[in-house]
């Protein structure tokens, strides 16, 4: 009988016993994320200072999943050109993967999914401020096992509004995972010039292997 297991109760050590995801240091491995981008225009730049100064207002008050997609994810996937030709945008997707052994299997709903080609691209889960990263990256990872184009790597982002990480993955056998440095709208300076040019970033590598 196979055993049916909510995503929003997956843990790191139940990806790693049933899927032998593993993750990874190794420097050479999440590379994507670093690197000369290409500059910003000057548009693109006051439209994230303004994101930025509408969130920093909005801290002032209880911050909801709803109002983080709104104000700051929203913005964010127009700038990096995901609303566009070839991607595709579809919400509150249903994802489902199996174990190794088939004997269990994954089961929830993604809050943002991008799509091109009918091929997931990049995995973006928007949670309440008051969660950590950390709890929400086991049901990211879930979601990113579902590849359906296992030769190519995965991208996914991280994030509760005010933080934002980015993943990667790299299917096979033996799946391995590896993560950014965490960007954070409360640091100096605004943090999504360079949310925006990695989110730019992924959507050119992975245009250029579909």
């Amino acid at each position: 009988m196979v055993q049916s297991i909510p995503a929003l109760k997956v843990k790191l050590s139940d990806l790693k016993d049933r899927f032998g995801l593993r993750w990874t240091e190794a420097d050479d491995f999440f590379t994507d994320w670093l690197g000369n981008f290409p500059a910003l225009t000057a548009e693109e730049i006051k439209a994230l200072d303004r994101v930025k100064a509408n969130y920093r207002y909005l801290l002032e008050y209880p911050i909801m999943e709803s109002i983080v997609k709104m104000v700051v994810l929203s913005p964010l996937l127009d700038i990096a050109g995901f609303y566009a030709p070839p991607y595709r945008v579809t919400g509150e997707a249903d994802v489902k993967v199996s174990a190794v052994d088939e004997s269990e299997v994954i089961q929830g709903r993604i809050d943002v999914l991008i799509i091109q080609e009918q091929l997931w691209v990049t995995v973006i889960e928007a949670k309440n401020l008051e969660f950590s990263l950390t709890k929400v990256i086991p049901q990211t990872l879930a979601y990113m096992l579902a590849q359906p184009q296992p030769i190519r790597p995965t991208f996914g982002m991280v994030t509760n509004g005010s933080e934002f990480l980015f993943l990667k993955m790299l299917h096979g056998t033996s799946p391995q995972y590896g993560t950014s440095d965490v960007f954070s709208l409360r640091n100096r300076g605004n943090n999504l010039y360079p949310i925006v040019q990695i989110l730019k970033h992924f959507g050119q590598l992975i245009a250029q292997g579909s």
